[in-house]
């Protein structure tokens, strides 16, 4: 893909997250810089197959307090099968969710699921390995 393409499809997603993206560079590296508040930055490293360069995209922080975060979109990222700059950001985000103060992904599916159903009454019975005494 055009590395002008990239930064549109990165510019996209800026517009649904807090993050924005304040640096793109074609010349060294195909690199695109993302920075949200409260200090959460990281940068892409997008693959150039016309020239040979890296196959696959590559997540990184300058950013120590970033980058254990990192590590389940990079994991992603080199899983089997190609990624597209929107599913690798969309990772990234979701990794970075607990940092931004936004409840993890797994909790929102879990309310949103519980929502609909109707309370059922309290079971007068004993749980498993609980002592009600």
């Amino acid at each position: 893909m055009e590395f002008k393409q990239l930064v549109e499809v990165a510019e996209k997603w800026c517009s649904s997250v807090p993050f924005d993206l304040i640096f793109a560079e074609e010349d060294d590296e195909r690199r695109l810089d993302f920075y949200a508040e409260p200090g959460i930055s990281f940068y892409v490293l997008c693959p150039d197959n016309m020239t040979g360069g890296m196959e696959h995209f590559h997540v990184w922080s300058e950013s120590e307090d970033c980058l254990p975060f990192l590590q389940v979109a990079q994991d992603y990222i080199t899983s089997c099968g190609k990624k597209t700059l929107l599913e690798v950001l969309d990772k990234v985000f979701t990794s970075f969710r607990p940092l931004l103060g936004l409840p993890d992904i797994d909790d929102e599916t879990f309310e949103q699921y519980h929502a609909g159903m109707e309370e059922e009454p309290e079971a007068d019975h004993q749980q498993m390995g609980v002592s009600q005494q």
